[in-house]
């Protein structure tokens, strides 16, 4: 059954750690639990790996099989599998032992509530949402304990142990993988939907049916605050599905901020995009920028300032409202970009260059000018031409690979 025997290891210590005999009778191995697990319990201020031990030790001698398996092969034996061995949690160990908490009001380590999952919606906000704060009625539906039964599911407040899953509330399915392999997978129990128990069908409670919940609607009001950010959290404690025995999970609204036309975040900054005409850039501009809450803001160049192409200028205090201080505000960046006329008549360039900063006087003569070659410039998409150079480059490699491959199946070819 079990193949070669494994050779015989140490098969005491687990004796040891009870303070018992090897012989010792059930009635002793329990009398030892009872007193060294509550000595070391860890709500009593216990060491917590002795107490891990305890209920090792207890739980593969507590079991005949176990113990033989230990007796004659020792601890090895069952951590490769001969029966399994001390593969429970100890609090779970010492509370079926007990029946209870021995101490009295609860014990954190005792029979533990599984926790219910969150419940995460996105919820999407305008940038207009996060600089002056906003409030958003949401209706959801969710399940709660059913009133009528008090989450038992039937009326008599019995149940009955799933057949199906023995009342563990999941099922083992096997599946082949191959000549000598197979794949073992644990699911939820179809039957009792992971609870592990049944409820008779004449027993059922008429309001949830047996499901033991009901759905119901609930209007929750989001309160978004001023200065909060793209990805932030806005969390209901206990407000997702209930269940039975298990501590109700949380809504999570996560913000998920649009994308503004005109104006963009960066942390607790705004950037504006603006575009000058090159007379605006050179001769002084004004005009008038709406914020995010309407205020109409003056944006004016200095008396005889020139804007260059791609300079940014900030405004203090016009960014966004920082979180939780919305009386304090970060800075808006203006990008001014300079739209330069396509052309230019002659009569326009005299005008201008009878103004304007004379140019720099050319450094070579009229002959040595006359030995120079003439070009032509023409307007290019820069980018474009990169991409299709590249994209050049890599057809060529490519061709350059297939040759030489072709060429080394020549020569093995000859050999």
């Amino acid at each position: 059954m079990f193949g070669r025997a494994p050779k015989k290891s140490d098969n005491t210590r687990y004796y040891e750690i009870l303070g018992v005999a090897k012989n010792a009778s059930q009635d002793d191995l329990k009398k030892a639990y009872r007193k060294a697990a509550i000595k070391n319990h860890p709500d009593k201020g216990g060491d917590p790996e002795k107490f891990k031990e305890l209920a090792q030790a207890y739980e593969v001698l507590s079991d005949p099989e176990k113990r033989e398996i230990y007796d004659q092969y020792g601890e090895d034996a069952l951590k490769e599998g001969m029966g399994g061995g001390g593969g429970h949690d100890p609090f779970d160990i010492f509370q079926s032992f007990f029946g209870g908490n021995p101490f009295g009001g609860g014990s954190s380590r005792g029979r533990r509530q599984r926790r219910g999952e969150d419940v995460i919606h996105p919820l999407k906000v305008s940038l207009e949402d996060l600089y002056n704060g906003t409030s958003k009625k949401l209706s959801l539906s969710r399940n709660v304990i059913c009133q009528k039964c008090k989450g038992k599911g039937s009326k008599s407040g019995a149940s009955m142990k799933c057949a199906g899953c023995q009342g563990s509330g999941m099922k083992v399915s096997i599946r082949q993988l191959g000549p000598s392999m197979i794949q073992q997978m644990q699911h939820p129990c179809n039957e009792c939907k992971g609870t592990g128990e049944t409820i008779n069908e004449k027993d059922r409670c008429p309001q949830c049916k047996g499901e033991k919940v009901v759905q119901e609607k609930k209007v929750l009001q989001v309160v978004v605050e001023k200065g909060m950010q793209n990805g932030q959290k806005i969390t209901f404690p206990g407000e997702a599905d209930e269940a039975p025995d298990t501590v109700t999970g949380d809504i999570v609204f996560v913000l998920q901020q649009k994308d503004h036309p005109k104006f963009k975040r960066k942390g607790d900054d705004l950037f504006f995009e603006h575009t000058l005409s090159l007379t605006e850039a050179l001769c002084g501009f004004q005009f008038v920028l709406t914020h995010l809450d309407n205020r109409q803001l003056l944006i004016k160049s200095n008396p005889g300032e020139v804007v260059k192409p791609d300079q940014f200028k900030a405004i203090n205090d016009e960014g966004m409202p920082l979180y939780q201080r919305p009386f304090m505000r970060g800075k808006l960046y203006i990008h001014f970009t300079v739209d330069f006329p396509d052309s230019l008549t002659p009569d326009q360039c005299k005008a201008i260059e009878a103004v304007l900063p004379p140019r720099p006087a050319s450094q070579l003569t009229d002959m040595e000018l006359d030995e120079c070659e003439e070009t032509t410039l023409h307007d290019v998409n820069i980018e474009e031409e990169m991409r299709r150079k590249q994209a050049q480059a890599q057809e060529a490699y490519e061709e350059d690979e297939e040759a030489r491959g072709g060429a080394q199946r020549v020569q093995c070819a000859q050999q």
